[in-house]
């Protein structure tokens, strides 16, 4: 998709003395997108976004709107939308008197403003709190408030920097949705920062995952979950087993690697190495447990060494030949694991993918 308020980031870069907390990114953002910055503490992910803002300077690159240079526009020229992490409300203003100051600044009438107001209020379904103050609100009902007041003016963008983080779980969860639902509703360009990986995957059009500074990878959520390219974003990204090996064969259609006595199989991927080590990334729910060695694919004895039931599945730790792995199983198995039951942990060769061995780097 293409079209007006694309948002281009040009080799932005932003040092403070030697530190680089921001190296070298290049991203577009297409008009409507719901878009996230996902990354550790540190990794550059809200620097960015402060950049985005106007809040901060880079030390090098250039930020493009629509193809309009905005890089030395101040935030109050960019027509952007903010959601601070601590929502940053006015304590003495009532919710209306909130949501309508981005209003007054902008100058715009009476009239106006009350129509805005009024809209935005019944769009995050606070119309009813209008008069009450921020402090007779809930932490949910706040962080509407904080949305609203970031929607009234119509921006190009709306930025999102971790606005769920101060909220218990149940309430995070239903706030994701109703989120994701003004998403689709209003169709505004959203971006937004977070490190919670599960909020990432079930929120976005598209992630884009920052370590040390720079992107290391992005796409699709599904993409990012089953071909994760390196360790990192295997390990980051939800859970994996990771399994090193040493390259036997290779041909166009499969990879053969031994690891200790057992010869292993993986599905050919772009990536994949002629010769020499390679490292897999092998996720928990990919994998079966069974009685036996099944006729086909990939098996390894193991022992169950720890079952922890989570309702709807549970994580089995095995010691295996090649180490400590994890298995999903779900909540109602035919056979409960108990600690001690010998098993056969089992996937397919196409359940498995070749990483980019970025351990050093981490």
């Amino acid at each position: 998709m293409s079209g007006s308020h694309a948002l281009e980031i040009d080799a932005i870069s932003k040092q403070y003395g030697t530190f680089h907390a921001v190296r070298d990114v290049s991203l577009r953002i297409e008009k409507g997108r719901f878009l996230t910055l996902l990354g550790p503490s540190g990794s550059g992910k809200t620097t960015l976004l402060m950049m985005i803002a106007g809040f901060t300077q880079p030390t090098a690159g250039r930020l493009r709107l629509d193809g309009r240079d905005i890089t030395d526009l101040p935030p109050e020229q960019r027509n952007f939308g903010m959601v601070f992490q601590g929502y940053a409300l006015f304590p003495h203003m009532t919710v209306r008197q909130n949501v309508e100051f981005p209003l007054q600044l902008r100058r715009i009438g009476g009239a106006e403003r009350a129509r805005l107001v009024d809209r935005t209020l019944a769009t995050v379904q606070l119309s009813s709190l209008s008069d009450r103050y921020p402090r007779q609100l809930s932490g949910g009902q706040q962080q509407r408030v904080a949305l609203a007041r970031a929607l009234v003016f119509g921006p190009d963008l709306l930025l999102l920097d971790e606005p769920l983080s101060a909220l218990d779980k149940k309430l995070r969860a239903d706030l994701q949705g109703e989120l994701r639902q003004l998403h689709r509703q209003l169709g505004t360009t959203f971006v937004y920062v977070t490190h919670d990986q599960e909020e990432a995957l079930s929120m976005s059009d598209e992630i884009v995952i920052f370590n040390h500074g720079g992107i290391v990878q992005q796409g699709e959520p599904r993409a990012l979950y089953d071909a994760p390219a390196s360790h990192f974003v295997a390990g980051f990204l939800g859970r994996s087993n990771f399994i090193e090996g040493e390259v036997e064969s290779c041909d166009g259609n499969s990879l053969t690697y031994r690891v200790g006595e057992h010869r292993l199989h993986q599905a050919a991927t772009q990536s994949q190495p002629a010769s020499g080590r390679v490292l897999i990334g092998l996720r928990p729910e990919k994998m079966q447990l069974v009685a036996g060695p099944p006729g086909h694919g990939n098996a390894l004895p193991a022992t169950v060494r720890n079952a922890t039931y989570l309702g709807a599945d549970q994580h089995v730790e095995l010691d295996s030949p090649i180490g400590e792995i994890t298995v999903r199983v779900p909540g109602w198995p035919s056979v409960t694991p108990a600690v001690g039951d010998r098993v056969w942990a089992a996937w397919e060769p196409d359940a498995s993918t070749v990483l980019k061995d970025d351990r050093a780097a981490s």
